[in-house]
């Protein structure tokens, strides 16, 4: 059973070894075949977020089947892989952020699994885990890697991009980087008890900070730093440690009323 998973897109097909296909049912849908393989010898998940064709925009993604059979399979730390826009003008395209923050402004998704009695208010004080994300960025370090920490990610709703006045908006909030797939994965990790973290890469300047955008531009700045991911991806994995001692996998307790 693996104990590490991976959410992503295109480009992290050949991050495993001898993958072979997960088929699982949840309570809230069909989500996507897990592939599971090897990274050195650590059994690890990945979770193709947009479905094994990249067929589903970020708002019809169904996050929380794609959470729920990840925790069936037995998977206690997540690593997500997000492409950002920049809104810190010191960002540039290739940097990768880990971010420690999130502004939640997606609007259609379901963001939580506790939809009826107990009444359940999960802590998001350090809603990405402080452990895993600590490991990002030695990891980025020691392979040379110009990495951002201490960043505020921004999640909108897409599948458009953001105007130049919502990210003027966001600036002034705090975003560093803006995304559309950040929530409600992080906190529906929370709600399962997984550790959760996020490597992101900046494809592009946010809107109004550049002449226009382009999804081509996202895809070309992508395959130019997916080595690097896949690299830093590997590093992480084999230099993970045992146990968990971030209070992630304690999440529920004290949330109930």
């Amino acid at each position: 059973m693996p104990r590490v998973a991976i959410i992503g897109g295109s480009g992290l097909e050949n991050l495993l070894k001898t993958a072979k296909l997960v088929h699982l049912e949840t309570p809230y849908g069909t989500p996507p075949p897990i592939s599971v393989g090897l990274i050195d010898k650590e059994e690890v998940a990945f979770m193709p977020r947009h479905g094994p064709k990249h067929d589903l925009p970020p708002h019809k993604v169904n996050y929380r089947a794609n959470l729920h059979s990840l925790k069936q399979v037995g998977v206690e730390r997540i690593v997500a892989t997000n492409a950002v826009g920049a809104i810190n003008d010191a960002y540039t395209p290739g940097d990768l952020v880990i971010p420690s923050d999130i502004l939640d402004f997606t609007r259609s998704r379901i963001g939580t699994f506790f939809e009826s009695a107990p009444v359940t208010h999960v802590d998001v004080t350090e809603p990405y885990c402080s452990q895993l994300s600590d490991l990002l960025i030695e990891c980025c370090r020691t392979m040379k890697v110009n990495v951002r920490d201490k960043a505020v990610l921004a999640a909108t709703e897409g599948p458009r991009y953001e105007t130049p006045v919502e990210i003027r908006m966001l600036r002034k909030l705090g975003a560093d980087i803006v995304g559309m797939t950040g929530a409600p994965e992080v906190f529906l990790a929370r709600e399962l008890e997984i550790c959760y973290s996020a490597v992101c890469f900046v494809s592009n300047k946010a809107a109004g900070m550049q002449q226009r955008l382009s999804a081509v531009e996202v895809m070309n700045v992508g395959k130019g730093v997916m080595p690097t991911i896949l690299e830093l991806l590997r590093t992480a994995v084999e230099r993970m440690p045992s146990d968990r001692t971030c209070m992630c996998g304690k999440a529920i307790h004290q949330a109930q009323v």
